[in-house]
């Protein structure tokens, strides 16, 4: 009977809730002395990395080394098309300026128990400026040897020349219709030199700047001239997913009320959070999140890059009834984890307590987070295990590119971005 359970049980997540891994993020941290690297748009956490090209709006570069020295760090950007596969181009046909630069900001930590260099840069900086639009995977290495690789990051370099206007509509399948988000969209592409758009032009969706939930090659329903309308049941439909689980640690005083118990010794600092339950089976209430993003930030200093401490979180997940933990394996997932499924954010199963439990070693600050669930023998499908809502507040970003039949790169010609709702209420059920 309880195998009958956990039959049905798997049988209605993979129906529902199962998404299938279509795409995959370059982004990697090498060293385990690197945290929380972040590269977003001036003044804005939650932005996409996106640099209009010949323009003067700037990217953020920010980093700690918790080894605490001095060390010389440089960056260069590396040319990949759509599918962030590099380019075969010489850094010289797309960069302005050196192919690499020494990050000459830093400070060391104040304030903060964790002792940290923290590294800066506004990019791109005169010197050394992409010169073409499209995919750029951002390299950090040590000592001008790019061997020495220390972590990477995904940038847009985008040249508007395309228009598109998108709306975030119910799918009408019946299977679809209460837990899915399908992308409506037309674009116009009068700027572009385009012989046949349905084989130039590629349209790439993310949701909630997430790698893994990406729609690649996207054909257009109907194209009348310049325009192209992009209208089909069968494509570019996500699921909705469910507002975040939130972890507030701006404050290592004054502690919130999603922390259970915190331990405070002379080499250390540990958070304990509650134990989460599943949600699977609740009712969709609205509230602000941030999508899966993170913001560092605190209260008790001015500037939280370099004054903001780190601790140790530790996070517990309560399985739902009929659960079969010889199955399924379970991660800890937002952006702070850049999504990756690894032994890193992964939860080992304590039988003693009857929870999944791990831990990470985060920056004040406040953060979103989920779990997704994979099953062991497809390691390929990713359940979420909070549940599926149309009604669910998500952000879309709408990546146009554009490649003659000449090039070799694609060359990234709109950038759009809607969110799934305008009302934004209190409560919504």
């Amino acid at each position: 009977m309880a195998n009958l359970r956990y039959s049905l049980f798997v049988a209605l997540f993979v129906l529902l809730f199962a998404v299938k891994m279509n795409g995959q993020s370059v982004e990697k941290i090498y060293k385990p002395f690197i945290k929380t690297a972040q590269l977003f748009e001036y003044g804005n956490q939650q932005g996409l990395p996106v640099y209009t090209l010949h323009s003067n709006n700037k990217l953020e570069l920010e980093f700690d080394d918790l080894e605490g020295n001095v060390k010389n760090y440089y960056y260069t950007y590396v040319l990949c098309d759509y599918q962030w596969q590099a380019v075969a181009y010489s850094a010289f046909e797309y960069m302005k300026g050196f192919t690499q630069n020494r990050i000459n900001t830093y400070r060391y930590s104040s304030i903060a128990f964790t002792r940290y260099t923290h590294y800066q840069a506004f990019l791109p900086e005169q010197n050394c400026i992409p010169t073409q639009s499209g995919n750029y995977l951002l390299k950090v290495f040590l000592d001008g040897d790019t061997s020495k690789l220390v972590f990477t990051k995904q940038l847009y370099v985008v040249e508007p020349v395309a228009s598109i206007s998108a709306a975030v509509v119910q799918p009408f399948t019946p299977q679809l219709f209460n837990t899915h988000q399908r992308i409506r969209f037309t674009a116009n592409i009068k700027g572009v030199n385009s012989f046949s758009a349905a084989q130039q032009i590629k349209v790439v969706i993310m949701q909630n700047n997430r790698a893994d939930r990406v729609q690649k090659d996207i054909a257009p329903t109907y194209v009348r001239g310049n325009d192209l309308e992009y209208n089909t049941e069968q494509v570019a439909v996500f699921p909705g997913g469910k507002e975040w689980r939130w972890l507030d640690v701006r404050s290592f005083k004054l502690l919130t009320d999603r922390i259970d118990s915190s331990s405070f010794t002379r080499n250390t600092t540990d958070f304990y959070l509650k134990t989460d339950l599943d949600r699977s089976t609740q009712r969709y209430v609205y509230f602000a999140d941030y999508n899966g993003m993170y913001n560092i930030v605190t209260y008790e200093s001015i500037n939280p890059f370099w004054q903001g401490d780190y601790a140790m979180v530790h996070f517990r997940f309560a399985p739902p009834d009929g659960w079969d933990k010889q199955a399924m394996d379970v991660y800890l997932a937002g952006a702070f984890t850049g999504y990756q499924l690894t032994d890193e954010w992964k939860l080992p199963y304590n039988s003693e307590t009857g929870r999944y439990e791990c831990k990470a070693f985060l920056k004040q600050g406040y953060y979103n987070y989920t779990y997704i669930a994979v099953d062991k023998k497809n390691p390929y499908q990713s359940i979420d295990v909070e549940g599926n809502y149309w009604e669910t507040e998500n952000q879309y970003t709408l990546l146009m590119y554009y490649r003659s039949f000449s090039d070799r790169n694609d060359q990234l010609i709109g950038v759009s971005s809607i969110n799934s709702r305008t009302d934004k209420p209190g409560f919504s059920f």
